[in-house]
């Protein structure tokens, strides 16, 4: 069966390309966003992000490695999430996750909130359908999760432009 997604481009929003005010700082953080051109007749969101599991571009270990396809994702054991994982959020709630995340270590420079709302808050609130992976168990943690110390994940589907778009935000 054909996947219903089809890998378009990502973004990197590299929070050390900001300069952060005193008392503040980068923190080692950055925003990765995968995008995927949904099919001309998209299924029912959940179907969606079945398919978005399955791609090889979600097997990521978002280590800086560039290597795709691995068995993790993430902080997780890729086999370990299943659509069920991903919990419906309203846009303020997925606005939220991102914004407390990098307001987290003081004030976020101003340039960078913009381009936040370029690349996560603006595609938050347009989207049609917002996801935000939930908790899952501790033997999900992969061998070396640690290698983040947060790790934040939504998924936007907008069924206007026809883009569902994997966003992680973390740090390393």
């Amino acid at each position: 069966m054909k996947s219903p997604l089809t890998y378009q481009d990502a973004l990197f929003v590299n929070f050390r390309h900001f300069t952060f005010p005193e008392g503040s700082g980068h923190g080692f953080r950055w925003v990765d966003i995968k995008r995927f051109r949904l099919a001309v007749e998209p299924p029912a969101d959940r179907d969606l992000l079945a398919a978005l599991i399955a791609r090889p571009e979600f097997r990521d270990l978002y280590d800086g490695s560039g290597i795709w396809q691995d068995l993790r994702h993430g902080r997780w054991w890729a086999d370990r999430i299943g659509p069920e994982a991903y919990l419906p959020v309203d846009a303020e709630g997925a606005h939220g996750v991102v914004r407390s995340w990098a307001a987290g270590l003081g004030p976020v420079p101003a340039a960078l909130d913009e381009r936040l709302e370029e690349t996560v808050y603006g595609p938050a609130r347009r989207a049609s359908g917002r996801y935000v992976l939930g908790e899952l168990p501790e033997d999900a943690r992969h061998d070396y999760a640690q290698v983040h110390i947060e790790f934040h994940e939504l998924v936007l589907v907008d069924r206007a432009l026809g883009v569902l778009s994997l966003v992680v935000a973390a740090d390393d």
